[in-house]
């Protein structure tokens, strides 16, 4: 990974440099996810994702923080109510707001940041090592 860090505390990382191995994989689902930056004080997050064609979030949950999401690649859907991302979307879904199930038409690729912690309890998707300290506390 080449991330270069400068005297003001900025952070500058090529995403056209990410290392297969950085990445979380979540082959039963078809994404994988690379975080760009984590607070581990607040749980708050920056991360990319990257859905294969069928790839999925496969249930109805919520998240314990606001979820923003830009996508900058493919169509990526909210099944439960039509609603598709498609290149240059911006999607913001408030914190305990019930969504999802989802699935990629095409592959995919999106930002997606939390404000906070992303999960009150683990969902059926994420195992413990990939849920990681993104639970509320």
């Amino acid at each position: 990974m080449n991330i270069e860090t400068f005297k003001s505390l900025e952070i500058l990382l090529n995403t056209t440099e990410l290392k297969d191995e950085d990445w979380i994989d979540f082959p039963e689902y078809g994404f994988r996810q690379y975080f760009l930056w984590k607070n581990l004080e607040t749980g708050a997050t920056i991360a990319l994702l990257e859905y294969q064609e069928g790839g999925r979030i496969p249930v109805k949950h919520t998240h314990a923080s606001n979820q923003f999401m830009f996508c900058l690649e493919g169509e990526y859907e909210y099944v439960d109510v039509g609603m598709k991302l498609t290149p240059g979307s911006f999607y913001m879904n408030p914190k305990d707001n019930p969504h999802g199930p989802t699935i990629a038409h095409k592959f995919s690729r999106l930002i997606e940041i939390y404000d906070g912690p992303h999960y009150y309890e683990k969902p059926v998707f994420h195992t413990d090592e990939t849920i990681g300290e993104f639970v509320k506390k």
